[in-house]
């Protein structure tokens, strides 16, 4: 099975009405990272942890996950 996980941090930031300073004071994250990581198809580890940490949620919610067609696994 494989899965594609589309980013959605400003949904989730937007959600909880947070600006992207704040998450990157938050979080130490850089703010140039926290402004490109919707458009990013790689995220750093410690990134991903850090703002899922510094915005009280868990990793998974950072992203839309869905199973994979099989026409998107060839």
């Amino acid at each position: 099975m494989k899965l594609n996980a589309t980013p959605r941090l400003n949904g989730v930031m937007k959600a909880k009405g947070w600006t992207q300073i704040r998450l990157s004071e938050a979080s130490g994250v850089p703010q140039g990272s926290i402004s490109r990581f919707d458009k990013n198809s790689r995220h750093e580890d410690w990134h991903v942890f850090s703002i899922a940490k510094a915005l009280g949620v868990e990793v998974d919610e950072l992203f839309e996950i869905e199973e994979a067609t099989e026409e998107d696994a060839e």
